[in-house]
């Protein structure tokens, strides 16, 4: 390969969700290859372990640290990928320049799109999007609903690509995971394991694990649900979880670190996604069907209409409605066939296309093609073209054909 082109990422900070695919491409470039960190990280990421591995990143550059450095880095690299940061002044004087930016973007609105009506803020989308829909910047869509938005401030025409989060992919010999997965009760009797982690959070909506743990003991099915994380909501969980009597089926871990996340994937055999439209994309998506867990998710969840598609490698339940949630949960206890069917199509999903050795060969691939004055397009997965898929259509999509 030819490794004569430097590349710098510029993102707010850090984090076990963009180390894969950085140090994949450090591999390929080596020194060439920078990862700008604007911020210091938020504390509540910190404690959920976010932050351990960032000390010796032989890539990584603070710009808090060394300003000067990283706005040499910003303005002189062949390709800057710029995310994650709302403060534009770090990226504006290379636009103006003219030089190539691919920016990395989750949704304009994720509070819904009708407030893209606004004067105020249409104004300041033209100025940071929509006057460089002919420059050399191009939009890689952290989530299913970002080309949408984009599309209605017509920033970035036919230059808006399926992108997202890469963490680790791990390959397993399936049948020795499965056999992990099997557990049985004190009795004997086969017991479906299911997990939810993430933040206690309203958006997370974590609640609809609790509320349907009280329907799957009331229709006597034999499970266990493990609520791994911690946040605002912790207390009141803990008290619905006691009011519903599910003290011996329901078990709270608080915040564990990335890799004692995963290990509980490689036990569950169901994975409950609840988040509403404010979910960006969700990388605990990737990391649950990595681990071959039968998941069930929202459709308004940016991550979902890219990697799921109902039925095959997962199930989708209409943002909102929980009575449609709790159906599909029921089938997947009842149906261990299905669970494991939907396990095996899910982690074939992520080892194919969405590994962050690929995401990086993908990415390294379109950048050489700017260089040299073209546009290397992927068929499907991460940089192929972003369909333009409204939220309210977003359900429908996982369910279109193969």
């Amino acid at each position: 390969m030819n490794k004569g082109f430097t590349l710098t990422i510029v993102s707010n900070y850090i984090n076990h969700h963009q180390i894969p695919m950085s140090n994949e491409l450090y591999k390929m470039l080596g020194e060439r290859f920078v990862f700008v960190q604007i911020y210091e990280m938020e504390e509540d990421r910190v404690k959920m372990g976010w932050g351990s591995e960032v000390s010796d990143i032989p890539y990584l550059r603070l710009y808090q640290k060394d300003e000067k450095a990283c706005k040499e880095l910003i303005m002189d690299s062949d390709v800057v990928v710029f995310g994650g940061v709302e403060d534009e002044s770090y990226i504006k004087p290379r636009l103006n320049a003219g030089k190539i930016v691919i920016r990395a973007s989750e949704r304009l609105y994720r509070e819904g799109q009708w407030k893209s009506i606004s004067p105020r803020g249409r104004k300041k989308k033209y100025e940071d999007h929509t006057q460089y829909a002919d420059a050399q910047v191009y939009l890689l869509c952290h989530g299913a609903y970002v080309a949408s938005d984009f599309n209605i401030v017509k920033a970035y025409p036919n230059k808006k690509y399926v992108w997202g989060y890469f963490p680790e992919a791990y390959e397993y010999d399936l049948d020795e995971l499965f056999l992990k997965k099997r557990h049985v009760d004190g009795g004997g009797n086969v017991q479906v394991r299911l997990l939810w982690a993430g933040r206690f959070l309203k958006l997370k909506h974590p609640e609809y694990a609790i509320r349907v743990a009280k329907y799957l003991k009331k229709k006597g099915i034999c499970f266990h649900l493990d609520m791994v994380g911690g946040g605002e909501l912790e207390g009141g969980l803990c008290r619905l979880a006691e009011k519903y009597g599910l003290d011996d089926c329901v078990t709270f871990h608080g915040f564990k670190p990335p890799s004692e996340v995963r290990r509980f994937m490689e036990n569950a055999d169901i994975f409950l996604f609840t988040s509403n439209y404010l979910e960006g994309w969700g990388a605990v998506l990737n990391e649950a069907m990595n681990s071959a867990c039968a998941v069930v998710a929202g459709h308004g969840i940016g991550a979902v209409p890219f990697l799921v598609r109902h039925g095959r490698n997962g199930v989708v339940y209409r943002t909102g409605n929980f009575i449609e949630f709790r159906r599909q949960v029921v089938e997947l206890c009842r149906d261990e066939e299905l669970r494991r069917r939907l396990g095996v199509n899910a982690y074939n999903t992520i080892t194919g296309e969405w590994t962050p050795k690929e995401a990086a060969e993908r990415l390294y691939n379109f950048c050489e093609g700017l260089l040299c004055g073209e546009l290397r397009v992927q068929k499907s997965g991460p940089l192929s073209p972003a369909p333009i898929i409204a939220p309210r259509k977003g359900y429908e999509y996982t369910r279109r054909q193969a």
